[in-house]
């Protein structure tokens, strides 16, 4: 960028996070939260139908697994493809072309005839689903306040919870209903294709990408948009250039430059951007973003894909098996509701960890558990943490870059996430073989805490404004 490009970043910046929480912030990140939640539905719906469809169609394990895994697979090469797509063409863009894919190839899913079928749908499906989460959270993190960045991002997050619990509704009233209750449960699934119309024309693009892309009239149309809403709130005119009406005085740390303002400008081809990844900056943070991502999605996927599988196996009927479920899966959202507070009053290191070691605690407790009581709690404490800990690991992914390559960045730290998401449910059956459910649990405690330990190796950037290269 010229000189006059940089000055102008930084105006578009500091108007943006010197802003009050307004009607707009609200419709941005409702918006971005109503597709994160169809995600979230969609990807809950195949641990239902998992256990449903082994029955039916007489599946051994290792094909049950398949269908859960090449999803993920779609979501490895989505996730990765979706993120320099966003940063070369723009966020908004992107997350609606990821919601009509996923969403058609969801409801296709629906009228699947064998398993060949399902398996490619299921791909299809984990492309556009890959490609939605990491742009979604950059889109949100480039529109928030810094001040509150964090605690907005994980509120984002906090949708996950909402469309895990409709799919736990949808499995355990719809799906065993009938011989083609799986069958609806997909067609429900096929909601995204219709809301990416909402998103397209609904949202406004990111205001620092706008100005980061030289359309600085566009970038300047988005803000002007934020802040007639804060002058429409607290109904008296801002200062020329000076924020808004009503926004706080901007502490130290919202006005601290960034900690790499000093450094070289950002990459500008997509080459360059996934080598800036790795540059002398970048490469500590890259190399923990990606250890933490690999390790999460490992011990979630694993588990949480599994759960309603082994409660049957271990001779639950199909129904108190998704009942079962349910309750575990209510215990997110308060999870997600104490991350959200204490990512700005701890930082994003110190909750990330706690709530990581938490959960490889619970995990221990739940493989050992024997009663439906002791399940059932010990599901709910998994669930609190490890979904506390998505919200603070989504918030601190798009703070680690600039502008130029923070789409990229996050969607290959979710791309190589994707890699142990693939991996976990192919590796559920030969270690529920050798060990039973506490060995499992074990491991996946023990992806847990690697991954607590390396979440001290990220960048903290509380209440810091972004770095806009």
């Amino acid at each position: 960028m010229t000189d006059a490009d940089t000055r102008a970043a930084a105006t578009v910046s500091e108007r943006l996070d010197r802003l009050p929480f307004t009607r707009r912030h609200l419709r941005v990140l409702t918006g971005s939260g109503i597709g994160w939640a169809l995600d979230a539905m969609d990807v809950g719906l195949i641990s239902f139908v998992l256990a449903a469809l082994a029955a039916q169609w007489s599946l051994q394990p290792q094909e049950t697994a398949w269908i859960a895994s090449i999803g993920f697979v779609g979501m490895a090469l989505g996730a990765t493809l979706g993120g320099l797509l966003a940063d070369r063409f723009g966020r908004r863009q992107v997350f609606a072309v990821t919601l009509l894919v996923y969403g058609v190839a969801t409801g296709a899913s629906a009228l699947a005839g064998g398993l060949a079928a399902l398996l490619v749908l299921r791909f299809l499906v984990g492309l556009g689903l890959g490609a939605e989460l990491p742009v979604a959270s950059t889109y949100v993190s480039e529109l928030a306040p810094a001040r509150m960045r964090g605690r907005l991002i994980v509120v984002l997050e906090a949708f996950w919870a909402v469309g895990w619990t409709a799919a736990a509704i949808i499995g355990y009233l719809v799906i065993p209903a009938s011989e083609n209750g799986w069958r609806w449960a997909f067609a429900l699934g096929a909601i995204p294709a219709f809301y990416a119309l909402i998103v397209r024309w609904g949202l406004p693009e990111s205001a620092r990408w706008l100005q980061r892309r030289g359309r600085h009239a566009d970038a300047e149309a988005v803000v002007r948009s934020f802040e007639q809403a804060a002058l429409s709130r607290e109904g008296s005119a801002p200062s020329p250039g000076s924020g808004t009406p009503g926004a706080s005085s901007p502490t130290e740390a919202e006005t601290t430059p960034p900690a790499s303002a000093e450094a070289p400008a950002a990459a500008t081809s997509a080459g360059a951007r996934l080598g800036a990844l790795w540059s002398r900056e970048f490469r500590v943070r890259t190399a923990c973003l990606w250890v933490v991502w690999f390790c999460v999605n490992f011990s979630y996927y694993g588990a949480f894909i599994w759960i309603p599988s082994i409660l049957v196996a271990q001779g639950y009927d199909l129904v108190r098996s998704f009942g079962f479920t349910l309750i575990i899966t209510l215990a997110q959202l308060p999870g997600y509701a104490a991350a959200a507070w204490l990512i700005e009053v701890w930082g994003r290191r110190t909750t990330l960890s706690v709530f990581l070691v938490g959960s490889a605690a619970s995990a221990i407790v739940f493989g050992t558990a024997g009663s439906a009581g002791a399940i059932i709690a010990a599901g709910m404490a998994l669930s609190f943490f490890n979904l506390g800990a998505w919200g603070a690991l989504y918030a601190v992914t798009p703070e680690t870059y600039p502008t130029s390559l923070r789409a990229t960045g996050s969607g290959w730290a979710a791309g190589v996430g994707r890699i142990a998401s693939i991996i976990a449910p192919l590796t559920v059956p030969p270690l529920l073989a050798a060990g039973g459910a506490p060995a499992l649990f074990v491991v996946f405690a023990a992806f847990f805490a690697v991954a607590a330990g390396a979440a001290w190796g990220l960048a903290d950037r509380r209440g810091v404004a972004l770095d806009d290269r």
